[in-house]
């Protein structure tokens, strides 16, 4: 089996990267509530084997005003994602840290797991900045009092990101527009920009459209922005085109995407976790990336633009690759061009895979895991370079 999200991606390639340079043990959380797959490791056997120890995960829920309100005002309460574990596992996560030269956090999430402040000599890859996600949200919803809601846990997350500085080495983010935001809040530590992104093929893929035409997505159904997106894409989206193109049909691909959270509507197949998805995608007229809420970047772009396949995206699903309109993707924030850009898809083959080949050549300079590990390898490096010295001075 292969990861089957962008997140699990992200971290085994990381975990990849880095102990070709280090000797790696990794901690696993795992979660008490999760249905595990038994086989799920196979995938990354080499990265499996370093695995030291296995930590139990607990909800910690705000319960009552009280809790609440120290959530919203005070920025250093503990376990700000509601979730955490315990003091138990906590001690011996920290004497295994005190044994390495440095610790990568995989998600600032699993950070604040750990009720503690301050780590010394670490790394925090932020895939997804809080405070963004939160300001998609916003921007997005459409209910007075849930947007002043938002707008509250908006500013408490930024609250907390502006002490980043205080408890980690070296924060890593995925794009340069989540580094210039995390600078503008005034995070001073060593800031890396590790994109997100895809393998590169073995063979060039050859697209065959097919007929009658497909659109497709790709993307796990545990995740709302997706379900979020794609039902907006089904409702807004898909009765214009099945207008234009009456025997088009939608492909959803991804873990979940075959169970009860399925849009309801016609010619629209569900097919569920696809251990190798390529063929398929190759046979898509493009891949929409319907998106409205969310942060960080889409690993699903990536993936798209490995197999030149035509990308139909948000603004805010393409966020951070710095792509261009019409020249590497096709961009619309609302129903009508949305729907406009995939039909164009469909019925202009030759330019739609002018841009597919165009973000290609980009995909291969910037998005390969090739082209990501340098990345990777000098936001370590800035951690070991920062921490001279500092050894000796940790807490006990």
């Amino acid at each position: 089996m292969h990861p089957t999200s962008a997140g699990e991606l992200r971290a085994w390639h990381v975990a990849r990267a880095l102990q070709q340079i280090a000797s790696l043990k990794i901690v696993v959380l795992d979660d008490e509530d999760a249905n595990e797959d038994p086989n799920e490791d196979a995938a990354a056997a080499d990265v499996a084997a370093n695995v030291a120890l296995r930590v139990g995960v607990r909800l910690c829920p705000n319960v009552g005003w009280a809790q609440k309100v120290n959530w919203l005002v005070n920025p250093r309460s503990p376990t700000p994602h509601g979730i955490g574990v315990n003091q138990a596992d906590l001690q011996r996560v920290r004497d295994m840290a005190g044994q390495f030269d440095a610790v990568w956090f995989f998600e600032l999430r699993t950070a604040n797991m750990f009720p503690w402040w301050k780590w010394p000599r670490s790394v925090v890859d932020i895939s997804d900045v809080p405070s963004t996600f939160e300001q998609s949200a916003v921007a997005a919803e459409r209910v007075r009092h849930k947007r002043v809601s938002g707008r509250l846990r908006l500013w408490s997350w930024q609250r907390r990101e502006r002490l980043l500085k205080e408890r980690f080495s070296v924060l890593t983010v995925c794009s340069e527009a989540d580094q210039r935001y995390l600078r503008q809040l005034g995070v001073t530590v060593p800031l890396h920009v590790v994109p997100n992104g895809f393998e590169r093929p073995k063979v060039v893929v050859s697209r065959q459209p097919s007929t009658p035409p497909r659109l497709g997505f790709i993307g796990v159904f545990d995740h709302l922005p997706n379900v979020e997106g794609i039902h907006w894409f089904v409702r807004e989206c898909w009765p214009a085109i099945k207008r234009d193109i009456p025997d088009a049909r939608l492909r959803l691909v991804g873990r979940f995407t075959d169970g009860p959270l399925k849009p309801d509507g016609v010619d629209i197949d569900a097919l569920g976790r696809l251990d190798d998805p390529t063929q398929e995608m190759s046979t898509w007229s493009a891949m929409v990336v319907p998106v409205h809420t969310g942060a960080g970047t889409r690993g699903k772009v990536a993936h798209a633009f490995s197999v030149k396949c035509p990308v139909v995206s948000t603004s805010l699903g393409a966020y951070g690759y710095d792509a261009r309109n019409a020249r590497d993707i096709f961009l619309a924030d609302s129903a009508a061009p949305f729907a406009a850009a995939c039909i164009r898809t469909i019925t202009e083959p030759h330019e739609a895979s002018a841009v597919a080949e165009r973000a290609w050549q980009q995909f291969l300079e910037k998005w390969t895991w090739d082209a990501i590990r340098p990345h990777i390898w000098a936001a370590a490096d800035a951690c070991l370079t920062s921490a001279e010295g500092v050894r000796a001075n940790d807490p006990q």
